[in-house]
């Protein structure tokens, strides 16, 4: 079964000074059928969290130009989460900024999809609209309430400390980086990153809807939308990727024309 791609990103000031997520889709130089989404929600204050954020995305499209089919690709995403990681701690070091930032990274190839996060951007895989999996927050909350089952989800957004981290870029400590994987491809997959400026306002089967029901753009404007009205004016900045895979149609076979001329009459 051959299957085709549809893809957008889509990005928003929101109610903030500046705007310091970063998201973009690229095609491998050289890869044929493979592409790399990026995303990130830079934090810092002034212009630390944007530097933060855009060395996410250069270092994740150098690190994914180096690679190549029967390449590692958890390897490869890891090295580029952690690249990205010392790139920030070296602008922390050479400034007066303290630039931090999520990172989601994600990788399609023939037959598979590949993406490893760290932070609380996040990324989700949907098929015909149902869940298939979400990555896990790296924050207080999910990791020491929610996971062990002190909290459900619908209580933790609640909590006051819901935003709090437990690991991102640009900290002195490592960060934790999550790897997942879906093989094979089918048609109805579709994946999601997004930053919280999205996610905070919307439940799970909510954003399946939107994603099932609409094309990839349609689907952006639709969950921006969503995401500025009920923020009432308190909104964080919003980005997100879509990629959505579909089986392709069959290519129409072209009538077949026959020369007038004597000469090659018949051939065609």
């Amino acid at each position: 079964m051959s299957l085709t791609v549809e893809s957008c990103t889509a990005i928003h000031i929101g109610d903030r000074e500046e705007q310091q997520d970063r998201v973009a889709i690229f095609t491998h130089p050289g890869y044929r059928g493979a592409a790399m989404a990026a995303l990130a929600d830079g934090m810092g204050g002034l212009t630390g969290g944007a530097l933060a954020a855009q060395q996410v995305i250069l270092t994740a499209r150098q690190s994914f130009e180096r690679f190549g089919p029967g390449g590692n690709t958890a390897s490869m995403l890891r090295g580029a989460i952690d690249d990205a990681h010392d790139g920030i701690r070296l602008t922390a070091l050479t400034s007066d900024q303290e630039p931090h930032s999520t990172a989601c990274v994600f990788v399609l190839q023939p037959g598979r999809a590949d993406w490893a996060h760290c932070g609380d951007s996040r990324i989700y895989h949907f098929r015909h609209g149902t869940l298939v999996s979400r990555s896990l927050d790296h924050s207080m909350v999910v990791r020491k309430m929610v996971v062990p089952g002190y909290l459900t989800e619908e209580q933790a957004e609640q909590h006051p400390n819901k935003n709090l981290l437990l690991s991102c870029l640009g900290d002195e400590a490592r960060p934790e980086i999550d790897v997942n994987e879906a093989v094979p491809l089918q048609d109805g997959d579709c994946f999601l990153l997004c930053s919280d400026g999205v996610w905070a306002y919307f439940k799970n089967e909510e954003i399946g809807r939107i994603l099932a029901d609409n094309p990839p753009r349609q689907a952006a404007e639709l969950l921006i939308q969503g995401a500025r009205e009920r923020a009432r004016g308190r909104g964080d900045n919003c980005s997100l990727a879509i990629i959505r895979l579909k089986t392709a149609e069959p290519e129409k076979k072209k009538p077949v024309s026959f020369s007038a001329k004597p000469a090659i009459a018949g051939k065609f």
